[in-house]
């Protein structure tokens, strides 16, 4: 595989520009392309500059492969990356704007059990152009530019676990907010992890005012274990104390996920456990109706029952929600997508 010109800096861009005895301002027409989404190819720059590019670097590192589209104005796309590997992202529409979920990793390596991006393992890690090439392909799929763009915000929440790839991440984040670039501010980022402690304290320190979003869906370790291995290795005690510091730091406040699963974690008592875990922090709560994996022996519950719990939230004084449900009707899961399409495979 070659390598990726959407993971270099404009910087480097230009950096490698010079190196190959080009004038600087080739460096800003490349640049201006690619954040239009378009191939190395169809960039107007000299034909010899454009084979030299190519000879070392993909011409199309994520293309999109296929496009779903759900009744309810979302969309799932199934992305194709240069060495075959498949990946899936989501757009979905809201009054403020259009959000594109994005994948970090090909599969994941957490093993939580409500979730199908997991199902195959981790596969590899995405480079941070690789990231940014989803987004780039959404924008330009949908007319957006860089100075007037179709995404508005983006979730580090489809397939991986964005800080299991820490390094390349923190290079997406950087270039997708960059002056010049398709610029998306910090703070209509929001990236989701399952809670890996260490590693929230390092992004507290990058000084990216993203939104930070945890994976939480139990009120205590034992429970929380039983769906999410990595509550083996961190505690909810130290997750909070990092969202603690994560506060300190970027004065963001913090979001927990709570996927209600029938039996599990939706009762008067949990209700009662996630009050006195979180009354009085600088957080929300975001309670999601499970999307249903086949090949994982988890259900979902009533929407009436989903919002006898948000009533309960809220009368124990927390800010809380319950997310609104997408894309049901194409898979709109992370995951869901390309599980199906390695099953079909292995049938074939």
């Amino acid at each position: 595989m070659k390598k990726i010109l959407q993971d270099l800096a404009y910087s480097e861009l230009e950096s490698l520009i010079l190196s190959l005895g080009e004038k600087k301002f080739r460096a800003k027409q490349a640049y201006d392309g690619l954040m239009r989404g378009k191939k190395i190819s169809q960039i107007n720059l000299p034909a010899a500059l454009r084979q030299r590019l190519l000879e070392e670097y993909e011409d199309e590192p994520v293309k999109i492969a296929e496009v779903f589209s759900s009744a309810d104005g979302t969309q799932k796309y199934l992305f194709q990356l240069a060495d075959g590997n498949i990946i899936e992202g989501v757009l979905m529409r809201y009054k403020y704007g259009n959000t594109q979920c994005v994948s970090t990793q090909v599969g994941c390596r957490m093993g939580c059990k409500f979730c199908a991006s997991t199902l195959g393992g981790l596969v590899r890690n995405l480079s941070s152009g690789e990231i940014l090439a989803q987004v780039l392909a959404v924008n330009a799929l949908h007319g957006g530019a860089a100075d007037k763009r179709a995404v508005t915000n983006l979730v580090l929440m489809g397939s991986g676990e964005p800080l299991d790839n820490y390094d390349n991440v923190i290079k997406f984040l950087r270039n997708v907010t960059a002056e010049g670039g398709i610029n998306i501010s910090a703070r209509n980022i929001s990236l989701s992890t399952c809670g890996l402690v260490p590693k929230i304290y390092s992004l507290a320190d990058e000084n990216i005012p993203l939104n930070l979003t945890i994976s939480l869906h139990q009120t205590t370790d034992e429970g929380r274990a039983r769906t999410m291995p990595v509550a083996k290795k961190y505690s909810i005690a130290e997750i909070l104390k990092a969202c603690d510091y994560y506060f300190d730091k970027t004065g963001r406040r913090y979001i927990f996920e709570y996927s209600l699963i029938a039996g599990e974690n939706c009762e008067n008592e949990h209700a009662d456990g996630l009050v006195s875990l979180l009354k009085g922090r600088p957080c929300h709560i975001n309670l999601i109706r499970l999307n249903e994996v086949k090949e994982r022996n988890l259900n979902t519950i009533t929407e009436k029952q989903a919002y006898r719990f948000l009533g309960l939230l809220e009368k124990g004084g927390l800010s809380a929600t319950l997310r609104r449900q997408i894309g049901a009707d194409i898979g709109g899961a992370c995951g869901q997508l390309r599980a199906s399409r390695l099953n079909d495979k292995k049938d074939n």
